[in-house]
Formats: structure tokens, sequence, C-alpha cells
């Protein structure tokens, strides 16, 4: 609107100025050799406008003829430019199409077309890659790093080639090489940092850590929890050396992650040795609030080495009731009250943590304490059966690799914090006759029978508990004796001596496994009968009339070097 009455303005301003000087008519005479020129001013005025004119457009048509050889070679580079770029575009389209001949080829035009731009270095670098040329994509990444521009995509692509091809020392310093150049580029420190975790420079990746957070590349919860982790590996390598140092890192690393049960166990057990149990029982006590674990249990109990075994049990029972009816407090107090002789106690605990889960460690806490009150070597064999087959306990793991003991890094992939406490396999298997039959019964308990194994793995005396008088004619039966404890025994019909029968599948179906099932103290008297499946001796089994401790079986099957908790 404005530039509308600036231009109305104007208008009127050389209106007026040309009928004021139509209204006052003059005379102009000019003599020039020897001429003379008379005429109006009105005509003056209107012959010096032409003149003007036709010198403006007689400069323009001068400037037109000089400039054109410029002229028309700005005119061809836009036509090569614009067909570059839409070669690119249709490269770009053929890469994401997977089309990598015609990638190649829309990458080789927009070269020709367009020289080393940096969309023409990107667009043959990624038609490389999908043809599977490392040596030409690495040639246009290299070729990046020569501009500015494009240096930190070329240093990146370098580098994922190198990782590629197993360079792992080409890798780390073209990601140091980044890092340096952009200290702002995610990929760079968080590839650095990986390096110096996997090669355990636990100093370097904690000031890689700091650049990171200063540069608010990582959230400030992650940088605690990867602190915490690397300060916990520091203290760990160096308790030998400095314990003291050791010491302060773990508390710290305990500060910024009181869940963290490596750091709290750590703390514990350095400041227990250095003489001070009441700080390690605080730092114990507050992380196992959050995450009930037997490393924090064992160092609770043992938190004063010299104390008789009953004051390690009464630690025990006082961590246990700060978690309730949790599997690791259990587990904590049964095995204390073993060592303290303490056997009611000790069942109490057993018997309520096979309630809960009966896992592998539950199965042989309770053939120990079955060897160790009673000396009841049948008993003892029985849960060692039933431990073959339990549900496996957690375990630190990190991919697809499970261990008693947690590490920083993993030995796989060298990840930072990749150790998970966690059940390595759930295997879900179908139940046998003998789960379903005592399913349908009023009042049965899950944990009134083993878990099933193969048959390779049954004792040799199994046939020893049949009574084929007891069993149906109709159907070969699968006898087997169910594990109850002696204040839950089934007091049905069915339950005969001891023996409980469980009528096979029908003929169509595949014959049912016998269920390996634990060995009574006083076998039933065997009776001829060709109606049972032939069953071979487990590996820990020496056969009929051979005596093996149970503590030499124990030890077959989980090493003594392997850790209590």
């Amino acid at each position: 609107m404005v530039r509308v009455l600036i231009y109305l303005a104007l208008v009127g301003v050389f209106a007026f100025g040309a009928v004021w000087i139509v209204d006052r008519p003059g005379e102009l005479v000019l003599t020039w050799q020897g001429y003379r020129v008379e005429t109006s001013v009105a005509v003056a005025l209107a012959f010096v406008a032409a003149l003007v004119c036709a010198t403006v457009v007689l400069w323009n048509v001068m400037r037109w003829i000089l400039a054109g050889p410029e002229a028309f070679a700005l005119f061809r580079r836009n036509r090569r430019r614009a067909k570059g770029y839409k070669a690119i575009a249709r490269g770009v389209v053929a890469v994401g199409t997977g089309d990598a001949r015609q990638a190649g080829r829309e990458a080789s035009e927009a070269r020709r077309l367009l020289g080393k731009e940096p969309l023409t270095l990107v667009l043959a670098a990624q038609a490389a890659q999908l043809a599977g040329d490392r040596t030409g994509a690495e040639a246009a990444f290299r070729a990046m790093t020569d501009s500015p521009e494009t240096r930190s995509l070329g240093l990146r692509g370098l580098f994922v080639e190198a990782e590629r091809r197993g360079d792992r020392a080409g890798a780390k310093a073209l990601a140091e090489e980044a890092a340096r150049q952009s200290p702002e580029t995610p990929w760079a420190g968080q590839a650095l940092f990986d390096f110096q975790c996997a090669e355990r420079d636990w100093g370097g990746a904690l000031s890689t850590l700091e650049r990171l957070s200063a540069n608010r590349l990582m959230d400030k919860a992650e940088v605690k929890r990867r602190r915490a982790v690397l300060l916990t590996a520091q203290a760990t390598d160096g308790a030998a050396a400095d314990p003291a140092l050791a010491v302060k890192r773990a508390r710290e690393a305990h500060g910024l992650a009181p869940d963290f049960v490596p750091a709290a166990a750590l703390a514990g057990r350095l400041l227990a040795e250095q003489g001070d149990p009441r700080k390690a029982s605080k730092i114990v006590e507050a992380t196992w609030a959050k995450a009930p674990h037997p490393d924090l249990a064992e160092v609770y109990v043992h938190v004063k080495p010299g104390d008789p075994a009953l004051a390690k049990l009464k630690r025990a029972k006082a961590l246990a009731e700060r978690s309730g009816d949790d599997p690791e407090g259990l587990l904590a107090v049964a095995r204390a009250a073993i060592a303290a002789r303490e056997f009611e106690t000790a069942r109490a605990a057993a018997d309520k943590l096979i309630s809960i889960r009966p896992t592998a460690r539950a199965c042989l806490l309770m053939a120990e304490l079955e060897d160790i009150e009673s000396g009841d070597t049948g008993s003892a064999r029985q849960w060692l059966a039933r431990a073959l087959r339990a549900a496996r306990d957690p375990a630190w793991v990190a991919d697809g690799v499970a261990s008693d003991t947690w590490a920083p890094v993993s030995p796989v992939t060298g990840r930072l914090d990749a150790f998970v406490w966690k059940v390595p396999v759930e295997e879900t298997r179908p139940k046998l006759a003998a789960d379903a039959w005592l399913d349908q019964r009023p009042g049965a308990d899950a944990s009134m029978i083993a878990p099933s194994a193969p048959s390779s793995v049954l004792p040799r005396k199994m046939p020893e508990l049949m009574d084929p008088a007891d069993a149906p004619p109709a159907a070969q039966a699968v006898v087997a004796k169910p594990v109850v404890s002696k204040a839950e025994a089934p007091k049905t019909d069915a339950v005969k001596t001891g023996v409980v029968e469980v009528v096979p599948p029908p003929k169509s179906e595949a014959p049912a496994v016998a269920t390996a099932m634990p060995m009574p103290s006083k076998p039933l008297a065997a009776k001829p009968t060709a109606a049972v499946f032939p069953l071979t001796r487990a590996p820990d089994d020496p056969g009929p009339g051979a005596a093996e401790p149970v503590d030499a079986v124990a030890t077959k099957r989980f090493p003594a070097d392997r850790p209590s908790f």
C-alpha cells in the first residue's frame, strides 16, 4: 500500500510539472557552428528525454553483446548443475530401492556433471557400499575429508569401513581424530568411549565420559550410571595395590548408583577387611533394600570374619527380615544355620525356599542339609537328582554369556555395563503323565513332583520301586515317589507305601518318559515284571550295591571352586 501511494505521488508531481511548463511557454535559441535552433522549452525537454532513453537502450545492447560469451557459459553451467542434481536425486532413489547398478550409473553421471561436490561424493560412497566395493567407498570417504564441510562425514565413513574389515586400531584412531576436530559429534565420543572400555582404560573412559556430559550428548542419569560402573571397575582392579583408594572409588560409585550391587558388595567387603564393619553393613543394607543379591548376603554375614557361627546366623536373619520372603534372604539364613548346626532353622528356611521356587541352588541346599543333619545318603541323592532338572538360578548374563561373577564389560562385545542379574535360560516343557495326574488330584501341589528328566539320567534302581500288583492291568504304569515334606504327606488312597500310580497316554500317542524321582531311603521289595521300560543309570549313580559319598557326587556335578552365593 505504501508503494502505491509513493507511485501515485510521483505521477502527480510529474504531471504537475508538465502542466506548469506547458502553461508557461518560452523560447530556447541555440547557436552553434553557424547553426541557429529556435524552439520552445517543452520541445527541448522532450528532445532531451528521448536522447537519454536512446542512450540507455544503446548501452544495454552493447552490454549484452559484450557479455554474451560469459552469459552463455553461465547458462551451460547452470544447465549442467541442474542435470547433476537430477542425477543425484535419481541415485538416492536407486540407493533407497537397493538398485546398486542404477545407483552406480547415476553417481558416475553426477560426478561427470558436478565434479567433487559434497552430494556427489556422498552418493558415490553409498553406491559403492551398496555394491560391496569397499575400495571405492573408502576413496569417496577419503575425498570427503579434504573439504571442511564433509570432513566429519568422511571420518565417519572411514570409521565404519575400518570396523567392517576388523581394523580396531585404525577405527580408534579415526574416532579420536573425529572427537578432537568435532567434540560435539555424538558418534565420535561414543565410539571412543566404547574402545576405551573394551581395552579396560578406565581413566580414559572417565575423561571421555566427562566430555560427553559437558557437550550434553548423554543424559545425566546415564552419565551417573556409567561413572559408577567405571569407578567400580577401577576399584576392583586397584584393590590389591591401593585398598584405601579402592574403598574411596567404591563408595563414590555406591553414592552415584545405590542399587548397583557390585559397587555395594565391593565397598562392603573392602571396608570389612579394613576393620570398619558398621559402615560396611550400612552400605549393604541400603542396596539390599533395593536389590537383594547373594553377593550382598555373603558380605553382610561375614562382615566380621572372627565372629562365631551363631553371630553370623543372627546377622543373616536380620538381613532376611529386611526383604521378607525373598529367596536370597532365605538362602542366606539356611546356609548360616547349617554352618551353625541349627538344623531346625535351616530346614524351616529351606522348606519355605522350596515352596517359593525349587531352583537348583535350593535343591543342592536340601541335599547338603540331608547329608549333614542325618547322614541320609538316599535323601541327599534324591535332591541331587532333582537339582539336575530344577529351574536355573539367576546369574550375571551379558550377550548370551552367563557368569557367577560380575564384570564391567561384556566378554563378547566389550560393551560397558552389559551384565544383568537374571535367569540365563527359562525352558518350558510339556507336562508328563505324572504331572498331569497330580494336578488333577484335590490339594495337589506342583512341588510334590520332581522336574522331568530324560531316561539317560534315571537311576538304575527305579524298577525296584514298582509294584505290578498296584498297577492298572490294562496299561503300563509310570511309577514315581513324590517328593513331599514330612508335614505335608498326602493322605489319599492312591498313595500306597510311598508309590503313586499314573496311567500313560493311549497307545496312539508316544510312550511317556519316566520321571526322575527321588530315591526312597527304604526301597520296596522288587517283584519280577515285564511292564517296565528299560532304564539307564544316572551319571552320578555307581549302580546297585555301590556306595558313594554324596560329597563326591556333588563335587562331580558342581566343582568346589564354584562360589556358594
